[in-house]
């Protein structure tokens, strides 16, 4: 199955002119939305879907987008491929100025040397035309917030083992990592 490298969701905005006390945006997954979010995002299920933003100008040209994105998933556990129910509850708080603001340079020092705080914020996204798209930033939130390597608190890996099949049968027994390194020897 070929994967839209675009998302899932789409809820376009105009931003050009917003009011100044900005947009209030609700934005609750349909089935057919729930299931391409499911597929692009290769979960088992999305059982809920709803961003609820806050768009609002910021400086002169720029869009701040505050809000929320909760979602109830299920996905595979790594170790079993049991499926486990999760919440996704993500916190939105972007900044976004057009293409060619001087806010989307990123800050040089008196030698010319770009300046990067771990600890600061982040500079602003950029975006162009007149719109934005709110469904695809929730998504993007939505997407990092899904645990990656999912797994059931009970659940335990067993141990590698190698299996001999032999004239009496097939034996088990545990897989030591350093078995390859006892007829290595180190040459002078």
């Amino acid at each position: 199955m070929a994967r839209k490298m675009d998302g899932a969701l789409s809820f376009p905005v105009q931003v050009k002119r917003l009011p100044q006390k900005g947009l209030t945006i609700k934005i609750e997954a349909d089935r057919k939305e729930r299931d391409a979010l499911r597929d692009f995002h290769e979960l088992e299920d999305v059982k809920s879907f709803k961003a609820d933003l806050q768009i609002v100008p910021w400086k002169k040209d720029g869009i701040r987008i505050r809000g929320r994105v909760k979602a109830d998933i299920v996905q595979s556990c790594v170790v079993t491929l049991e499926p486990i129910d999760a919440k996704i509850d993500a916190e939105i708080d972007s900044l976004f100025v057009p293409q060619d603001s001087r806010l989307a340079r990123l800050p040089l020092d008196e030698n010319g040397e770009l300046i990067i705080s771990a600890d600061g914020p982040d500079i602003p996204e950029t975006f162009s035309g007149d719109s934005l798209d709110a469904g695809a930033i929730a998504e993007e939130f939505f997407e990092l917030a899904i645990d990656p390597y999912p797994r059931k608190p009970e659940a335990e890996a067993a141990p590698p083992v190698e299996v001999t099949f032999g004239t009496e049968g097939t034996e088990e027994k545990p897989i030591n990592p350093f078995a390859g390194l006892k007829d290595w020897k180190q040459k002078t």
